[in-house]
């Protein structure tokens, strides 16, 4: 495994030639990023979401050439504070072309998850997020060996197919519109 440090993420992101796939399995990210505009959501105050711009255009960049860029949230329901602050977001991403599914941990039915967090890009390489101690700082590891990503693209190729569409699940869930 290759550690990834400062912006080498985001070569690997940018270089991808198809389909970019993330699968995020934890219930809570505290990530410094997002801490003020979760507070915002709490408290019911309006968020400009300046902060999430420059991922938003990267999407934007990336599915407007043509390039597949994928997203499945594992949650528990109910939800906590953070989900729902996801579910009330998510349609920018969605807007920016990202393709997001949700998949309730209750509906599992013995499928296979992951116990990481992780990126497939293009079925070749896989990108797992490591968070500090601190929960604080993020970096990656990443990988090409054939065995781990056969691993991820299996666990990919099991969820996708059952999770729901983002527009379907957050009209489930407290009338979230799109």
């Amino acid at each position: 495994m290759q550690l990834l440090l400062n912006d080498e993420f985001d070569e690997i992101f940018r270089g991808f030639q198809r389909e970019a796939f993330h699968l995020e399995v934890a219930d809570v990210y505290e990530t410094p990023g997002e801490t003020e505009p979760i507070r915002r959501y709490l408290a019911g105050e309006p968020d400009d979401f300046e902060w999430q711009q420059p991922w938003l255009n990267l999407v934007r960049q990336t599915t407007g050439s043509g390039r597949t860029v994928r997203r499945l949230r594992v949650v528990t329901e109910p939800h906590g504070d953070y989900t729902r602050w996801l579910l009330s977001i998510s349609h920018l991403n969605a807007d920016a072309g990202e393709v997001i599914r949700w998949l309730p941990r209750a509906e599992l039915n013995g499928l296979p998850i992951a116990a990481d967090d992780y990126w497939i890009f293009d079925d070749r390489r896989v990108v797992f997020t490591l968070f500090a101690e601190d929960d604080l700082d993020i970096f990656g590891a990443a990988t090409d060996d054939p065995a781990i990503v056969g691993h991820c693209v299996r666990v990919r190729d099991a969820l996708w197919p059952v999770a729901v569409p983002h527009d379907a699940y957050s009209k489930r869930w407290n009338g979230i519109k799109r």
